[in-house]
């Protein structure tokens, strides 16, 4: 990879092999870097391209994005990607992509990856009515 190279996000999603979305969703959760610059100029770079085509690789391998997160962080230098491809892969096991949303401390809602994530607006809305109606045994208003 040049060191120049300048990449959209359509480009990197597509060279990525994910969709801009997921591209978007890895940024906000920091397992990629902000694109650098500013407005219609924001781009990224093969250090992104890099970072991406490594948590997909992860993921493929069966880690859940905290653990890739975790792996991310670590940054010992370790190429679990490369270690992961020369384990064996079951495939007996179906593996699918879920979201873990937690909406209050006990309350998670987990969503398959073939589901939209609700608006932030909605979101806070659930966990609204999750703290008017599921209160914790014992607790005020508990039974």
């Amino acid at each position: 990879m040049e060191a120049e190279a300048r990449y959209g996000i359509e480009e990197l999603a597509s060279l990525g092999g994910v969709s801009r979305r997921t591209v978007r969703y890895y940024v906000q959760e920091g397992l990629l870097p902000a694109p650098l610059g500013l407005g219609r100029g924001r781009h990224y770079d093969a250090n992104h391209l890099e970072r991406l085509l490594r948590v997909k690789a992860l993921q493929e391998r069966g880690l859940s994005l905290d653990e890739v997160r975790r792996d991310l962080e670590r940054g010992d230098g370790r190429d679990v990607a490369a270690e992961l491809s020369m384990a064996p892969a079951s495939p007996r096991v179906n593996r699918s992509a879920w979201t873990r949303l937690e909406i209050l401390p006990g309350v998670e809602l987990h969503l398959s990856g073939r589901h939209r994530l609700p608006s932030p607006r909605r979101l806070e809305e659930l966990a609204e009515w999750c703290r008017t109606h599921l209160r914790p045994e014992g607790g005020p208003g508990g039974e």
